[in-house]
């Protein structure tokens, strides 16, 4: 059966941030994740983990500016010193959460610069991080992103994931498949999932296409997850969605998984 986290910077909307931690774990998760956690001091979340049981499963990198509408700095040729700046950022708070994953964002495609100047930037930023990384127990994860909700996104397919994960000659740089976003600019989510299994560091869930409940919209879960287990994947999957309402009154979806 799959181990289910919650994404705290999309569900439980209806709580303050450090109050989402409680709220998922009285819900049943046993893991959460959210996207950045660098407004909050690190003493602060890790405080919640320990006092609700929760594992840390994911965060981002520093993405840039992300109020201006920068998405991650990994692939911007130019930007290599403000990349390892915030990889280095995001170790401390690594070394404070515990978690096993860190999810390194490629960025925006950057005007005058071609797929090939940014993809030779984020193999070798890839490359770096993953020598920064040392003795922890940490994967760095590349995310295809659709680009009807990113417009721009460097990264939006699989096999050029997979590929640069490739080039960057670490085994410590996999894949965060998100359903929602492969079933959107590629489909056939079973097929890629069987084809790409072992370059798949983390999995993520959401209905298509409107990004509710993973039992609402087009992909039938239930068949994924009984997937997930066939192929042997023993870590987490992550609820990645816009609740319709109440984010507890939503997880029927769930409920037939809780142990």
């Amino acid at each position: 059966m799959p181990k289910f986290a919650a994404n705290l910077s999309m569900m439980y909307q209806e709580h303050a941030f450090l109050d989402r931690f409680g709220a998922a774990a009285a819900d049943g998760f046993k893991g959460v994740e959210f996207l950045f956690p660098y407004e909050f001091q690190p003493t602060d979340i890790k405080a919640r983990l320990t006092q609700h049981g929760l594992t840390q499963v994911l965060f981002n990198c520093p993405p840039g500016d992300w109020a201006r509408g920068e998405r991650g700095l990994a692939s911007l040729p130019g930007r290599e010193d403000e990349f390892r700046s915030s990889f280095e950022k995001a170790l401390t708070y690594v070394d404070a959460l515990g978690n096993r994953r860190l999810h390194v964002m490629a960025g925006l495609m950057q005007p005058g610069r071609t797929r090939e100047e940014h993809r030779a930037t984020y193999v070798k930023n890839l490359a770096w991080a993953a020598q920064q990384i040392g003795a922890r127990d940490l994967m760095l994860v590349i995310e295809p992103i659709n680009t009807r909700d990113i417009p721009g996104f460097f990264l939006n397919r699989q096999d050029e994931a997979h590929a640069i994960c490739a080039a960057t000659g670490s085994s410590r740089v996999k894949v965060q498949m998100d359903f929602y976003h492969c079933q959107i600019v590629e489909g056939d989510l079973a097929m890629k999932l069987r084809q790409y299994f072992k370059g798949v560091g983390h999995i993520q869930i959401a209905g298509v296409p409107e990004r509710h409940e993973p039992d609402i919209g087009e992909i039938n879960h239930p068949y994924l997850f009984a997937l997930i287990d066939e192929l042997g994947y023993d870590g987490w999957v992550s609820g990645e969605y816009r609740p319709r309402g109440d984010t507890s009154a939503g997880l029927g979806w769930l409920k037939p998984y809780l142990s």
